[in-house]
C-alpha cells in the first residue's frame, strides 16, 4: 500500500495519530471510505475514489483540491485533528 496511489497516506496518518496498530488502522480506514480493507490496496479503485472524494491524487486534476484543501477533506473523513490544518487555522484568525 504506497501512499497517494492507494490508502497508505490515510493508514498511515491513523497509525500516528490515532497510535493504531496496522491492522486496526486499515479497518478504520475501510470504514470511513465505505470500501473493504483489501480494497485499500487496489490503485484502480482508489484512484477513483480519491478523485470522487477530492481528497489528492498524484498526478494533478483541473479544479482538483491539492495540499491544504485535500488535508482538510482528509481531516473530515477521517474525524481526526491534522497539525499543519490546526496552524493555518490558528494563523487565519490572526
Amino acid at each position: 500500500m504506497g501512499g497517494m496511489r492507494t490508502a497508505g497516506d490515510l493508514v498511515a496518518r491513523m497509525e500516528m495519530s490515532k497510535n493504531m496498530k496496522l491492522n486496526k488502522a486499515k479497518e478504520y480506514v475501510a470504514k470511513k471510505l465505505n470500501v473493504t480493507p483489501y480494497d485499500l490496496s487496489d490503485v484502480y479503485m482508489m484512484r477513483e475514489l480519491r478523485e470522487n472524494l477530492d481528497i489528492g491524487v498524484v498526478t494533478a486534476l483541473p479544479n482538483a483540491s491539492r495540499g491544504i484543501q485535500s488535508k482538510f477533506k482528509i481531516e473530515d473523513l477521517l474525524d481526526i485533528k491534522i497539525n499543519c490544518c490546526e496552524n493555518y487555522r490558528a494563523r487565519m484568525k490572526r
